[in-house]
């Protein structure tokens, strides 16, 4: 299985009111998913991956107000979705290094997705590792985390439903995260949780440290033998 990438065949995730969600290449290890939430400004996508049937499943949803990115390395397929949907890629104001790459215009956004009702909150912006992420906090109690959260196997340690990012589990984003009580958790990395979503995210964040070594032996094993 690769770890990313392979044949396009877009499998639908995470629908509810607000939104839709999809896994463009289902068949690779890190189940990148994308989303696109239906909201009174419009539907505003989120770090895409592009495939056959993108526009189809936009369409349903109504006319696209923007392409966000809320990670510096999720540049994803943001320019090419915005390009043919003439909207700019937005971007938080705090994320540097990202615009110069994108070939889209780019506009920056405060803490607010423009009129969509959703907060965007600073997840982390820091260079050891280098890494500047967003998530988005808004209608129903949605959470969408990009990366520091996932439910994809290499997120997962044990039982868990829901995962720290390996490379934060010594230094989980509990300031961040931990005083939010989501109803549905959408991640960049896998299938949202929609049921007992909160207790999810406390037990992911609490147990990030302990379930470490679990955590890296698994990863170790699927990156060899696969």
């Amino acid at each position: 299985m690769a770890l990313k990438g392979g044949r396009a065949n877009l499998r639908e995730i995470d629908r509810w009111d607000g939104g839709v969600g999809w896994i463009a290449y289902p068949d690779e290890r890190m189940q990148r998913a994308s989303h696109a939430l239906a909201t009174d400004d419009g539907v505003w996508v989120v770090d895409p991956v592009d495939a056959p049937g993108v526009d189809d499943l936009l369409d349903d949803l109504g006319e696209v107000a923007g392409v966000v990115l809320c990670l510096d390395r999720h540049k994803r397929d943001a320019a090419a979705l915005a390009t043919r949907h003439d909207v700019p890629v937005s971007l938080p104001r705090w994320m540097g290094g990202v615009a110069p790459e994108l070939d889209a215009p780019v506009e920056r956004v405060g803490t607010e997705l423009g009129n969509s009702g959703y907060e965007i909150l600073r997840v982390r912006d820091g260079s050891l590792p280098p890494w500047q992420e967003a998530a988005l906090y808004g209608p129903d109690d949605t959470l969408l985390v990009a990366e520091a959260v996932g439910t994809a196997s290499f997120f997962r340690a044990g039982d868990e439903r829901l995962g720290v990012h390996p490379m934060l589990r010594p230094v989980p984003p509990r300031d961040e995260l931990g005083d939010l009580t989501p109803d549905r958790i959408l991640v960049g990395h896998g299938e949202g949780i929609f049921e007992d979503a909160t207790p999810a995210l406390r037990d992911a964040l609490d147990g990030a440290r302990r379930r470490l070594p679990a955590a890296y032996a698994k990863m170790v094993r699927e990156m060899v033998f696969g």
